[in-house]
């Protein structure tokens, strides 16, 4: 699996719907490299403090920078 693959697949690797081949080579992926470590660390930690934000705590505009910033993500690097 190449970086690039991995980050497409970070949140169904979240979310646990891989299927066992894929999510096999998603971790052996993780094993040997360590920037895709820190990515998800990175992604599990933003989740984790995004998801305590109170909806109504963010502007529209603000909610809509974050969402259209994790829809581009892998199209931005």
């Amino acid at each position: 699996m190449t970086c690039a693959e991995l980050v497409e697949l970070v949140t169904a690797f979240l979310e646990g719907t891989l299927d066992s081949d894929t999510e096999r080579r998603f971790v052996e992926h993780l094993a040997i490299c360590e920037g895709c470590e820190i990515y998800l660390d990175q992604m599990r930690r933003t989740i984790d403090e995004v998801g305590q934000l109170p909806p109504e705590s963010l502007s529209d505009e603000t909610r809509d920078r974050l969402l259209d910033t994790f829809r581009n993500f892998p199209r931005d690097r």
